[in-house]
């Protein structure tokens, strides 16, 4: 019984740890049968932030980016080493467009109509797999509300 509480005590040290240190949540999503692991970037710091400064991303993984109103958001690469897609969706996870983007650049890729959610994954991944606008992501509806 004292294992478990303590065992419990650190699990929970852990997660509060990690969230104290700016960790984002990681819900999964899914486009037809491919399964995304995506960090949810719905604070203002962790949508400043990004994925700036990261050297690698398990293929899988991605972020998801959740704006507090739906609007004609724009990306930009400053700071960001990977080079990356990303696909603007509305408020019910369709996808609108997807704009490539090359690292630590500053050029403006932008949601073609007003998006509420941005997911960005590595360079390709959505044409690799025939992810085209247009198409659905189950799973949205568990993203954190924005903040």
């Amino acid at each position: 019984m004292l294992k478990h509480v303590y065992g419990g005590l650190l699990a929970c040290l852990v997660v509060g740890s990690a969230l104290a240190q700016g960790a984002m949540p990681v819900i999964e999503l899914a486009a037809g049968f491919h399964r995304i692991e995506a960090e949810v970037a719905a604070t203002d710091q962790n949508r400043q932030v990004g994925l700036m400064n990261r050297k690698s991303m398990p293929l899988q993984r991605g972020m998801l980016f959740v704006f507090n109103h739906e609007n004609t958001h724009c990306m930009w690469m400053r700071n960001t080493l990977l080079p990356l897609s990303v696909a603007f969706m509305d408020a019910g996870g369709t996808i609108i467009n997807i704009e490539d983007m090359q690292p630590q650049t500053e050029d403006n890729h932008c949601a073609r109509r007003p998006a509420r959610f941005a997911l960005e994954m590595n360079l390709g991944w959505f044409a690799q797999r025939g992810i085209k606008p247009g198409t659905k992501l189950n799973g949205i509806d568990k993203a954190p509300r924005p903040q």
